[in-house]
């Protein structure tokens, strides 16, 4: 076997592990599970640090279990929360579900092998599981004292704390009994906020007599700015294109500090130690230009989405913040087309216009309102401060169809 313990002490991916947890691992194949919270249709850039965990235990020949929280999601996990959240439903929990499962794919092996990853949802033991049944036999191992005692209660317990919520860490410590039990499961990872819960289930396990049981967990990911990993200006950074285009995942991992971007390259990619060390190297001779952040956001893009969506993402930064040309333009897709320009000022005009012809000095003025008047709209395009779709226009120019990128679009600029 090979020693995942320390491969994730290298990459500085351990922040607590219960004693005689890397003696259990050498022993020879273990199951190892990480759990995950359905309460959106895609997993976040947050999430990738308990995948990689599992990914990491896949490659030293542990096997991998991806838990799917159907039962839990319907309570909400209180660790690192200020407030109640809201409550999903059984529909939206499983579409939720299947849609992450689509995603954990793209990082762990499910299909073959002796240490295949497998996909469990608490909600297949809890859902024939009457409340009565389950206080007298897991309740009755674990004292509201020692539940009191956790970070994840006790800083609600000034703004106040439902039931609800103070039973997760039961059931969520019963889950990792349950696949101790059923799976031989002996070892939980995620993040550090999760430190409370896991041991509740290594305890719990003990009491009900089980056997031994392990935890392991990685530190919360940080910015050295002080900002929180994973949050933008225009919010949480998701797995999904939906939510969060190829583009703007791309632009994320190349935004990185020069703080934070070997962090990131430690935890999140496959790179080896040396290959690491070497774009340290490359990075301190040039570091105007950011080989490192190239590097993590080329890699992290082809890995979540795929080549042709890391092609298209340079192409739509090189629009932005390179050179570029029309033809550039006019082929980006319509996701990258409005990732790149999110934010700019948009206006409607009809069809027909455009295809029956419309002079530069119209459109610029009376159809789009982009400038506010046709005598503005002269002395721009005089200056030759005006260009469409990034090419100089002058006053005669006419717009038309086949100027217009994927069929509905025109990109005007006023200087630069």
């Amino acid at each position: 076997m090979k020693n995942l313990v320390e491969e994730l002490t290298w990459r500085e991916m351990i922040h607590d592990i219960t004693p005689g947890t890397e003696e259990h691992l050498m022993k020879g194949q273990a199951s190892v599970y990480a759990g995950f919270d359905p309460t959106a249709d895609s997993l976040h850039v947050g999430n990738l640090i308990p995948i990689m965990m599992l990914v990491h235990a896949q490659k030293a020949g542990h096997k991998p279990y991806a838990l799917v929280g159907g039962a839990t999601g319907m309570i909400g996990d209180p660790s690192g929360k200020s407030e109640e959240r809201n409550l999903l439903d059984l529909d939206q929990i499983e579409h939720n579900l299947n849609s992450q499962k689509k995603q954990l794919q793209h990082f762990l092996n499910f299909e073959e092998g002796l240490n295949k990853a497998e996909l469990v949802n608490n909600y297949d033991w809890f859902k024939n599981m009457s409340f009565l049944d389950f206080i007298r036999d897991a309740g009755k191992h674990i004292t509201v004292n020692y539940m009191m005692a956790k970070d994840s209660v006790k800083s609600r317990l000034e703004t106040g704390i439902s039931f609800t919520e103070f039973s997760y860490q039961l059931i969520q410590g019963y889950d990792f009994y349950w696949l101790k039990k059923n799976e031989n499961v002996s070892i939980q990872v995620g993040g550090a906020d999760q430190w409370g819960n896991i041991t509740t289930g290594t305890e719990l396990i003990r009491r009900m007599g089980a056997g031994e049981a392990f935890a392991l967990t990685c530190p919360l990911m940080k910015k050295a700015d002080g900002g929180k990993f994973g949050k933008t200006e225009s919010g949480t950074i998701w797995l999904d294109r939906k939510r969060t285009s190829p583009y703007e995942f791309y632009q994320f991992w190349r935004n990185a500090s020069d703080d934070d971007v070997v962090k990131y390259l430690k935890t999140f990619t496959l790179f080896t130690k040396e290959e690491i060390e070497n774009l340290e190297k490359v990075h301190a001779e040039a570091p105007h230009l950011g080989s490192m952040q190239k590097e993590l956001a080329e890699y992290m893009t082809r890995r979540v989405h795929s080549d042709e969506d890391f092609e298209m993402a340079l192409k739509a930064s090189s629009i932005l913040f390179g050179k570029s040309t029309t033809e550039d333009l006019m082929s980006l897709d319509e996701e990258s087309f409005l990732g790149v320009f999110k934010g700019v000022n948009q206006s409607e005009v009809k069809r027909s216009i455009v295809a029956n012809g419309v002079a530069i000095i119209d459109l610029l003025s009376s159809e789009s309102n982009f400038l506010s008047s046709k005598g503005e709209a002269r002395r721009n395009l005089q200056q030759n401060a005006i260009s469409l779709n990034k090419e100089k226009v002058q006053e005669d120019f006419i717009v038309n169809n086949d100027h217009l990128i994927n069929k509905k679009y025109l990109l005007l600029h006023k200087g630069k």
